[in-house]
């Protein structure tokens, strides 16, 4: 079992102070082996707290980080699973399945994490899984003034992802779940 916190879209300081303390009670070091981020952090301390949780930091660039360093997209290999990551704003229409679809087909992935939307959706789609954690902190969009702050938990377990969605309304953090299993990789031989 791994356990990779997908997040994106803080944009701390312009858009939100911080995390809600909800959230940050959860993140706790020594939990997570990977953590993926959309990108949006905007400032160095954001980078700097996420590696206090896990070491392992994967962050792409969204169109208002500081850092230009981080790449506009990435692919990484965790279990059996094939992760694709893009911040999001590079695709058009913003949001759009079969724009994201293309995407993923491009980088080859089985699971394509991405951002800009500040809405958290998951699809399992063309025999993948394309998934938005949404805004870690509530942080506003362009295309939407009231966002709930959420976050992922993907637990990676062989050819199977349990997506773990936490999203803040009303005060509560609520939890929803999504499974994905892939299919094992069959060899021909000679």
């Amino acid at each position: 079992m791994v356990l990779v916190l997908a997040l994106g879209d803080l944009h701390v300081p312009h858009r939100a102070a911080d995390l809600p303390p909800k959230f940050k009670s959860m993140l706790v070091p020594g939990k997570i082996q990977h953590i993926i981020c959309t990108g949006n952090l905007c400032i160095k301390e954001i980078h700097d707290y996420l590696k206090t949780i896990c070491p392992d930091l994967h962050i792409v660039r969204g169109e208002f980080d500081e850092d230009a360093r981080y790449p506009e997209n990435k692919t990484l290999t965790i279990g059996q699973f094939k992760l694709g990551l893009c911040h999001g704003h590079q695709v058009i229409p913003w949001g759009d399945l079969d724009s994201l679809a293309m995407l993923q087909r491009q980088l080859g992935v089985d699971i394509l994490v991405t951002g800009h939307t500040h809405q958290f959706t998951a699809y399992k789609h063309e025999g993948g899984v394309v998934i938005n954690p949404g805004s870690a902190t509530g942080a506003y969009s362009s295309i939407n003034q009231d966002v709930n702050p959420s976050f992922v938990l993907m637990d990676i377990d062989g050819f199977r992802a349990v997506v773990y969605v936490y999203e803040l309304i009303d005060g509560e953090v609520k939890v929803d779940k999504i499974e994905f299993k892939k299919p094992p990789t069959t060899s021909s031989g000679p």
